[in-house]
């Protein structure tokens, strides 16, 4: 398989599941909606972020130790479902669904966002599992296997920027809409469903 091969099929593959809704895209809906544009970004690029750490490791051959090692997979499972079921937790509370001004300062909208997006796919395993299984069938034979997949990683990346900007620029043209307070409550309390379910998924899954 050449390169250029690589990366089409790569890109059609993760693609598909970029655009399959889940919890990224609750995610950065919600934030978009009431959370800033600012924040909303931060999750955004956090994900990203994640997404290129879990595709360069898998690319140096790190993340081989989930599949190695039950101890490793467990622990970094149970983090993450614990994180999840407290961050759904808490917007089903209310506690995090108050929205950040955009002309906040730059702590309280994008680092934050970042923070949760970063911690919301480095803490879930199955990104890991998913690479370490699906990355390597695309590295050509012969090419060097660190700069090929993080090449990979990098489509991806691409990828779910570009699906971002849709969401953030949809869910900003409706922001005033979802502001209302009813709006507002039912957002939080469908995103907090979505991500509580994730965890509980993920602290269910063998």
């Amino acid at each position: 398989m050449e390169m250029t091969t690589a990366l089409w099929s790569f890109a059609l593959v993760v693609g598909l599941l970029t655009l399959t809704p889940g919890l990224d895209t609750a995610l950065v809906l919600r934030t978009s909606a009431l959370g800033g544009r600012r924040q909303a970004w931060g999750v955004v690029l956090g994900i990203q972020t994640g997404t290129l750490v879990w595709g360069s490791l898998t690319s140096a051959g790190v993340t081989a130790l989930l599949t190695a090692s039950q101890l490793a997979y467990e622990a970094l499972r149970w983090g993450g479902a614990a994180y999840l079921v407290w961050m759904g937790v808490g917007m089903l509370r209310g506690r995090s669904g108050q929205p950040v001004a955009e002309e906040g300062p730059a702590h309280g909208g994008f680092v934050q966002g970042w923070r949760r997006g970063a911690l919301t796919n480095l803490l879930n395993p199955k990104v890991g599992v998913f690479y370490v299984a699906v990355l390597p069938q695309f590295i050509p034979a012969g090419a060097p296997h660190l700069a090929a997949g993080v090449a990979l990683t990098c489509v991806h990346v691409v990828e779910g920027l570009l699906w971002s900007t849709v969401l953030v620029g949809f869910a900003q043209a409706v922001r005033g809409w979802l502001r209302r307070p009813a709006a507002r409550r039912l957002m939080d309390r469908v995103t907090g469903i979505v991500v509580v379910g994730f965890g509980l998924k993920l602290a269910l899954s063998d």
